[in-house]
């Protein structure tokens, strides 16, 4: 599917609140509602808006602990793959996984309450799989955090 500048406009009002109307959304982008309907619906089954979800802050829901979990491994067949990878995504404090390049095998993104909450984690994790090495670092501080792409 090609993407106008038209497309791009909405992906953007959308990406910041998808739940604005379709009224304000042509407004804002300069097309009746029922355009902007047409579009959001194409661009959906195009697959470019894979899902709408709301967005929960970590600290209120007693989650103030991100985590950065690099992981190293002495295997690299398809069988570990396969059980690292289904170990991970059963585990709702993970919040991302990342295959990387370099001295680094996995990086892993977590919220949790706590450190324990975080050695909860650590155990349940190394449990699951055999792995070299684990080493985690914590946020101290977050500048910045979007989901937005930049369309």
């Amino acid at each position: 599917m090609d993407i106008d500048q038209t497309d791009r406009r909405i992906l953007k009002h959308l990406q910041e609140n998808c739940d604005i109307s379709l009224d304000a959304l042509g407004s804002a982008v300069n097309l009746s509602r029922n355009a902007c309907w047409r579009r959001i619906k194409l661009l959906g089954e195009a697959g470019i808006i894979k899902r709408k979800v709301t967005l929960l802050d970590a600290e209120a829901l007693g989650l103030g602990l991100n985590v950065f979990i690099q992981v190293r491994t002495d295997q690299h067949d398809s069988n570990w793959s396969t059980k690292f990878a289904r170990a991970t995504k059963v585990m709702p404090e993970i919040q991302g996984v990342y295959r990387m390049s370099g001295d680094l095998d996995y990086l892993i993104r977590a919220r949790v309450a706590d450190m324990k909450d975080y050695d909860r984690l650590y155990q349940k994790l190394t449990a699951s799989v055999p792995l070299a090495d684990v080493s985690a670092s914590f946020v101290m501080e977050e500048i910045k955090d979007t989901t937005a792409l930049p369309i």
